[in-house]
């Protein structure tokens, strides 16, 4: 029952707009499948799970991380299917993890005891230049391993790594910027996933997919920094 009332809060909470993001959202790679005549239909289900968790990562809703975990698992099979190993390897060895330890820190960190929404962070200054340090040491090392591996476009799937890794660590210390590092992600991904489309045409909706996820990324920036104004205007519990 009480997984039954999150999941109805956490719908209930949704804005006119949000709903109206969320469907168009789905319609646009619903209907980018069908016109690529897709069969792949774990391509298909990663596109619409992972459109729906950033529906909810922008209300600051753990749900969203519950999300993101169920689509990292089918993301890194449809990367392993084109030899993308960096995205498999990224998603399975850092998202995935991530995303676990978010949903542990977002749940420690709900906004007054609420089930569906987190306390937005501001970042101190000293923690910018470390995650910046850690975030180069493994795009470093994830470049040779991905090149020993053979992996396609082997510039563009580093380059995901580091914004991959920079998001993830940003999304755990629940800073809006996460949602500008993911932006970045998602520009890289479009690019890597244009290149497969032009050798297979099951490939567009993750184009798609993508480019769904650059507008609801930015939309949840937006979002985050509305929370957090009006999280800090509210007077102290008591």
């Amino acid at each position: 029952m009480k997984l039954l009332r999150f999941f109805k809060d956490s719908f209930r909470a949704l804005t006119p707009f949000e709903l109206t993001l969320w469907l168009c959202s789905l319609a646009a790679i619903i209907l980018s499948f069908f016109l690529a005549h897709g069969t792949d239909y774990i391509t298909f289900a990663a596109s619409l799970i992972g459109a729906t968790s950033l529906l909810f990562l922008a209300k600051g809703n753990v749900l969203g991380q519950f999300l993101v975990i169920a689509f990292g698992i089918l993301y890194a099979i449809v990367s392993y299917s084109f030899a993308y190993y960096g995205e498999m390897i990224t998603y399975l060895g850092m998202t995935l993890p991530s995303a676990v330890v978010s949903v542990v820190v977002w749940l420690k960190n709900s906004f007054r005891g609420s089930n569906t929404e987190i306390k937005i962070n501001a970042l101190k200054k000293r923690e910018y230049p470390v995650i910046l340090a850690l975030a180069a040491a493994v795009t470093v090392a994830f470049y040779f391993i991905l090149r020993a591996l053979g992996t396609n476009n082997l510039i563009f799937s580093t380059v995901s790594v580091l914004t991959s890794f920079v998001a993830s660590a940003l999304a755990i210390r629940r800073s809006p910027l996460y949602a500008l590092a993911y932006a970045c992600n998602d520009i890289v991904l479009i690019v890597l996933w244009i290149l497969a489309t032009i050798e297979s045409l099951s490939y567009l909706p993750m184009i798609v997919c993508f480019a769904v996820f650059l507008v609801n990324d930015f939309y949840g920036f937006v979002s985050w920094r509305r929370i957090r104004r009006r999280q800090n205007a509210e007077p102290p519990s008591e």
